[in-house]
């Protein structure tokens, strides 16, 4: 396995990491023809300020041996009553969506650089980001047009949930996943 140091931060980091989290973003959406409204630096910018201003939001970042940035994932717990589930088309029970600020971790993005893919960097960056968080679950959304990714999450244990739209402009749909986090219950 390739080796890399993975850093972790919090909130009180995000204004140094925007500008790291923005290129690594802007290389690896730069080619999407698939949806590139949706998928655009100035969309998707907006989107990280409002994650990244979390109390609870945190963040994994991989760097090589020379201190370069190979990928991240971050994520922050779902608020009480949390609008993540408003766009799920799949009719699930109330309580499966029901939060309370405590339940729901929600990876909102992992994304490694092409020289690093399957190298094992994405799963590195996925349990650094999900080790020691007290949810019960964790929950995360890949579109329906990857399945190569979907069957990756699917083998590190993630569910599918259902279908969901986000009720944002252009966007998808996704899958909707959910993964237990096991060491919940040893905190």
């Amino acid at each position: 396995m390739t080796e890399i140091d993975i850093r972790h931060f919090d909130h009180l980091a995000a204004a140094e990491l925007r500008p790291l989290l923005l290129e690594v973003y802007a290389e690896i959406y730069a080619k999407d023809t698939e949806n590139p409204a949706f998928t655009a630096v100035d969309r998707f910018a907006p989107g990280l300020d409002s994650w990244s201003s979390k109390p609870g939001w945190t963040c994994a970042v991989g760097y090589d041996s020379d201190g370069e940035a190979v990928g991240y994932a971050y994520g922050a717990p779902l608020p009480e009553g949390a609008r993540w589930w408003g766009g799920l088309l799949t009719e699930v029970p109330a309580d499966v969506t029901t939060e309370t600020g405590t339940r729901t971790y929600a990876l909102s993005e992992l994304m490694v650089r092409t020289p690093w893919r399957k190298t094992g960097t994405a799963r590195r960056l996925h349990d650094a980001l999900l080790d020691a968080r007290t949810e019960e679950r964790a929950t995360l959304l890949v579109r329906q047009t990857h399945p190569k990714v979907h069957a990756l999450y699917e083998s590190w244990g993630w569910r599918t949930l259902g279908d969901l739209r986000p009720r944002l402009p252009d966007a998808p749909t996704f899958h909707a996943m959910l993964l237990p986090l096991p060491q919940a219950s040893s905190h």
